[in-house]
């Protein structure tokens, strides 16, 4: 049974959202320097690389990352290859996939190239009309391969909101690269960080192909 991990690998340089955290990954204690034991310091946004956004990310007194249901997290997942040319997921694209009993959506665009870059502003996402027709059809995630499923700074953050006002989870940063499109069963897990806003998590995600 093959394993996909398609998480992002957290580092220093690695692409960070325009405006977010950076990264530090540095020495608190060192074997080299005789300490007892190697100890990392780790500074970074809950939005960093592979995570996932809770309610809490936009609407205030929602769910926060760790309220999130395990169910929606772990699950059969259908992965939809997005062409290269599409910059814009809208209702008609949609229409045009077999969207019939799938709970979990994740779209493998041409982002998945973008991760030995810095930061893209032109990634592909998800238009607002299509968040729309993915909660009437009570879709439970939808992942997408860069660190917003939203247009860069679309001035409305309606995408975000259509999706988190009705319990969906949004899955952002993935690397899709090595993974075909077609069925598969997804494992992702946030941090479990119950301070803060609980706005987010980074994760870790895998797919498995699943048994026929």
């Amino acid at each position: 049974m093959p394993i996909y991990d398609i998480t992002v690998p957290i580092r220093s340089g690695m692409p960070v959202y325009e405006g977010d955290p950076g990264i530090e990954i540095q020495p608190w204690s060192a074997l080299a320097k005789g300490d007892s034991a190697n100890v990392s310091f780790l500074h970074f946004g809950a939005h960093t690389g592979t995570h996932v956004d809770a309610p809490a990310h936009f609407i205030e007194g929602t769910r926060k990352i760790d309220a999130l249901s395990l169910e929606a997290l772990i699950g059969p997942a259908r992965v939809i290859r997005v062409p290269d040319e599409v910059s814009e997921i809208d209702p008609d694209f949609l229409a045009a996939c077999d969207l019939n009993q799938v709970e979990r959506v994740i779209f493998h665009t041409r982002n998945s190239s973008f991760w030995r870059e810095g930061f893209r502003k032109d990634f592909t996402h998800l238009l607002p009309e299509a968040a729309k027709v993915l909660v009437d059809r009570e879709v439970k995630l939808v992942g997408i391969d860069y660190l917003s499923i939203e247009k860069f700074h679309s001035g409305h953050h309606r995408t975000h909101l259509t999706l988190l006002s009705k319990d969906v989870v949004i899955v952002e940063g993935l690397n899709l690269s090595d993974v075909a499109p077609g069925d598969y069963e997804l494992i992702c897990l946030p941090l479990k960080i119950a301070d803060g806003a609980g706005d987010g998590a980074p994760a870790r995600a895998v797919l498995r192909t699943l048994v026929s």
